[in-house]
């Protein structure tokens, strides 16, 4: 099946200098503008995102068994949580016979949810996905077999982190997964002051200016808060998770994979 291709609006959210206070204050959201050059942002800020989607289907392939029960019959279910335009659920419908999985694609933001129903549909009509605009804070997440968590962890409270991470434990049927994928800091000063100004040079490669990089870092500032790696493994083992190692990282994002 081809897949529908719409332009892709180059980011330019922060090509211009703050001409106001509020200018300068105005946080980052998930809105109609970041949704029309989302994928080109992703693309040129999130070193490796391009190799997490792409395992997503071997990981699946391994771990989804067909445990869960559907209208259709036995089918292997799995969540997107936080799943911006759907990329991780278009990688796997991808992969994918529609009888084999279902999958329920959840966002809080009305403008990504909308974009996102619309490509699920018109690039995998016949796969049982939902695309739910909810807080996955208060979602009762059915069994499954696996949950991917996509840089969508970083943007909530500290405190309810725990608590999701308890929901997705819970849902997951034994032998299912969590595939965590997020932006870190390290504990050390010097090796994360190292990490960040390459991280900066990532961006600058791929064409960002240093007024468009500042003005990201300033509207993400207290919107996105980073974990060190430690820390996220310490809470997948708070919440039960025995085993769970780091497969994947790229300077200062890494992916975590949890086994049920």
């Amino acid at each position: 099946m081809s897949q529908s291709k719409p332009a892709i609006k180059h980011d330019t959210l922060f090509d211009k200098p703050f001409t106001t206070p509020l200018d300068k204050a105005a946080r980052f959201s998930f809105d109609e503008q970041v949704v029309a050059c989302f994928p080109d942002m992703i693309r040129r800020s999130v070193p490796g995102y391009g190799q997490v989607l792409a395992m997503l289907p071997i990981f699946a392939r391994r771990h989804c068994k067909y445990r869960q029960q559907s209208d259709k019959g036995r089918v292997s279910r799995i969540y997107d949580l936080g799943c911006s335009l759907g990329a991780a659920s278009m990688t796997l419908a991808g992969e994918f016979e529609p009888q084999d999985l279902q999958i329920k694609a959840i966002d809080i933001s009305p403008a990504m949810t909308n974009e996102a129903t619309t490509l699920l549909k018109d690039n995998y009509p016949e796969h049982d996905i939902e695309v739910i605009t909810a807080d996955i804070r208060d979602v009762e997440l059915e069994p499954c077999d696996m949950v991917i968590l996509n840089l969508t962890l970083q943007f909530l409270p500290a405190a309810d982190r725990v608590a999701v991470l308890e929901t997705i434990y819970n849902a997951l049927s034994e032998g299912g997964i969590l595939v965590l994928t997020e932006k870190t800091h390290a504990f050390d000063e010097q090796y994360d002051a190292w990490l960040v100004e390459r991280y900066y040079d990532f961006k600058r490669a791929n064409g960002y200016t240093e007024m468009e990089i500042s003005g990201k870092r300033n509207a993400l500032e207290n919107v996105l808060i980073t974990d060190t790696l430690d820390e996220h493994h310490a809470r997948l083992a708070q919440v039960g998770f025995k085993r769970h190692l780091t497969w994947f990282q790229f300077l200062n994002f890494v992916s975590i994979v949890a086994f049920k």
